[in-house]
């Protein structure tokens, strides 16, 4: 009789079972969220809420030099803790905050971590890997399942047919239900996306800490999303170039982004939500007394447009002096100038009817700062040369365009534009570019992100296609909890629903002049545009003064009233004056709210808010001036007009 020998049967059997790997957590400080791990033949995740799974389980993985980190995971350590940051924000809706969280580390066989947070306010986790040299990324799976098909706001790219990643990061919502495959029509979505998972509140995917690797897009799945991240170029200096078959050649020592799903309870709790920023890595600039937060003339959307002028208004020296007069008489801190005043693509040679150093001369004089526009293709590789010749002309940022790419090598190129900008005290205002992933927290010289469906799109978006104040009452609660937006207000040309017509070059807003004025009190704009022409804020004297009066940072803000898609009311402190703005969509309602934290004592308020005709003259708008005692502000009521708003402002007596 054979002899059976027992220890190679069960080492058999070991090696072909899948691995049972110890299921990990962590919560919230608050014990709402629990983020659960579980590392064995693949690493999955999943979120519970309330003590209710929402997510997961989702597949973890990095695929790094034909080997699959997360798969065949063996821990050898587990830590555990609790940490918190008290975080000074610099130029944010908020001055200060404090970060409290508790993290899961795994340490895993074959040199690399799982890192776990999980927040108040959302859970996060990225990929630490270790070694010597350089690796080849392959690839990154990253699974956002959804417990059931809860109800979501998806903005998907507008892509050419050539080109699959490659878009503006510039689109409006659409409601899908998590798992619709179907209605995603093979289209890649673009983060921040948003999840309304019911009594347990609301969630945002997005990501930060974006360095030297690319941005991630989601594709639908019948269950929820998975990552697809453009492959790195090859050839980084042409628009068209072809794919090759990695995301990038990475440091073999690294962190990778943090892939985040915010929380809040409701709405009101996403728009101020600090996942992002408070995940990005900390300001690496020693002194930044030099940067300058505000507001700014723009020429674009005006299409230089000047009148009631002895000159030839257009792209020359004299509009621009115009326009610092106009600035500097309004305590308007920058006049940008856009695209047109240089030629042959040449960042060094200005048409013959600018002159660059005049221009800047006039505005140090009149106690203004210029900002020049230009594309990424022109400004290039190597961005110093131009920032050092113009900084010590007197310009004091960029604005710089047309990135609409979030593979590696231009997620390289951003990061080194801000650095290179800072070096020379320039500030940044980033177009055609992907949501915000912390950067200015880093770089606290870049003040703006476009990657938003801003009001330039009225100039050509007929109102079938586009509903703006839709649009508007969504942003707060999804594309800005990521960061600052520049979304451009300030038009003057305000139409009614039936009213409203694409007009290229005589562009209107959708909605009330209110409702203009109150998104720069809504939207977070560190520097922010009056997008308008001078001479027609020189008309509507009182309008602009409104407009002006409005800071563009903040010490505290606070949503008071809010339902995603129909209305916001947003309250923000600064040096202890006190800023409300409010927003409606297409109808028009009387909304009623207090006003929240705003301390005791007697109050100074005015209230610019919709006229009683509004409803079919955009631009009617009345205003009101009253003295009150803080308890009788527990319930404020105002009328808004369909596409309305408001602005409040008070001060102490």
């Amino acid at each position: 009789m054979m002899k059976t020998n027992h220890m190679l049967i069960l080492a058999f059997l070991l090696a072909a079972m899948p691995l049972q790997a110890k299921v990990y957590n962590v919560n919230s400080p608050s014990g709402k969220l629990l983020l659960s791990v579980n590392p064995g033949s693949t690493t999955e995740w999943s979120l519970s809420v309330n003590g209710h799974q929402v997510m997961g389980p989702g597949r973890i993985a990095l695929i790094e030099d034909g080997i699959t980190l997360g798969d065949n995971a063996r821990v050898q350590r587990a830590v555990k803790g609790s940490k918190s940051e008290h975080i000074v924000a610099t130029f944010y809706r908020q001055a200060e905050f404090d970060a409290n969280y508790n993290f899961l580390t795994l340490k895993m066989k074959g040199g690399y971590s799982l890192e776990f947070r999980a927040y108040d306010d959302g859970v996060a986790y990225r990929f630490v890997t270790e070694g010597k040299g350089s690796r080849k990324v392959e690839n990154e799976i990253a699974e956002f399942n959804f417990a059931k098909p809860y109800n979501m706001l998806v903005p998907y790219a507008r892509t050419s047919k050539n080109d699959r990643y490659r878009t503006s990061f510039e689109s409006l919502y659409d409601e899908v239900n998590a798992g619709d495959v179907a209605k995603a029509d093979g289209r890649l979505a673009f983060m921040p996306v948003y999840a309304d998972i019911g009594e347990d509140g609301r969630l945002l995917l997005t990501e930060s800490d974006l360095w030297a690797y690319p941005g991630m897009f989601l594709r639908s799945t019948e269950k929820g999303f998975e990552a697809e991240f453009p492959p790195y170029p090859n050839d980084t200096q042409v628009q068209d170039a072809k794919y090759l078959d990695y995301l990038n050649v990475v440091d073999a020592s690294r962190t990778f982004p943090w892939r985040i799903v915010a929380y809040a309870e409701d709405e009101r709790g996403l728009a101020v939500n600090n996942m992002v920023y408070q995940l990005a890595t900390p300001c690496k600039l020693d002194d930044i007394s030099w940067i300058r937060p505000g507001q700014s003339t723009w020429d674009w959307w005006n299409a230089f447009r000047r009148h009631g002028v002895d000159f030839k208004a257009g792209i020359n020296t004299e509009t621009y002096l115009y326009d610092i007069d106009f600035a500097a008489k309004y305590g308007i801190q920058y006049v940008l100038i856009d695209d047109g005043w240089y030629k042959n693509k040449n960042i060094f040679t200005p048409i013959d009817s600018m002159d660059i150093r005049k221009i800047c001369d006039y505005a140090t004089e009149k106690g203004v700062k210029v900002i020049l526009w230009v594309s990424k293709g022109v400004l290039g590789l190597k961005p110093a040369k131009a920032f050092e010749h113009y900084s010590k002309m007197g310009v004091s940022g960029f604005k710089i365009d047309f990135f609409d790419s979030q593979e590696a090598a231009m997620v390289s190129r951003i990061n080194m534009y801000a650095e290179e900008a800072a070096k020379y005290h320039l500030i940044v205002d980033f177009h055609g570019h992907f949501k915000p992933v912390g950067l200015n927290r880093t770089w606290p010289n870049v003040l703006n992100y476009e990657g938003v469906f801003g009001l330039e799109n009225m100039k050509w978006c007929n109102p079938d296609r586009c509903d703006m104040p839709r649009n508007d009452v969504i942003l707060p609660f999804i594309r800005q909890a990521a960061g600052a937006m520049d979304y451009t207000p300030g038009a003057l040309r305000n139409a009614t629903k039936r009213d409203f017509r694409a007009v290229n070059e005589r562009p209107m807003s959708q909605g009330t002049r209110a409702h203009q004025l109150a998104c720069y009190v809504v939207f977070d704009e560190p520097l922010a545009m009056l997008c308008d022409s001078p001479s027609d804020y020189l008309k509507e004297d009182e309008t602009t003064r409104w407009i002006t009066s409005i800071p563009t940072v903040f010490d505290r803000t606070e949503i008071l009233s809010a339902k995603i898609g129909e209305y916001v009311v947003t309250m923000r402190e600064k040096d202890g004056k006190y800023y409300v703005g409010g927003l409606t969509n297409w109808e028009a309602r009387k909304l009623k709210f207090g006003l929240g934290s705003l301390p005791e004592g007697r109050w100074k308020l005015k209230l610019f808010m919709d006229g009683k005709n509004a409803d079919t003259v955009a631009t009617d708008y009345v205003l009101g001036f009253f003295e009150n005692d803080r308890k009788e502000l527990d319930s404020v009521e105002i009328p808004l007009a369909p596409g309305g708003g408001f602005v409040m402002i008070l001060e102490k007596i």
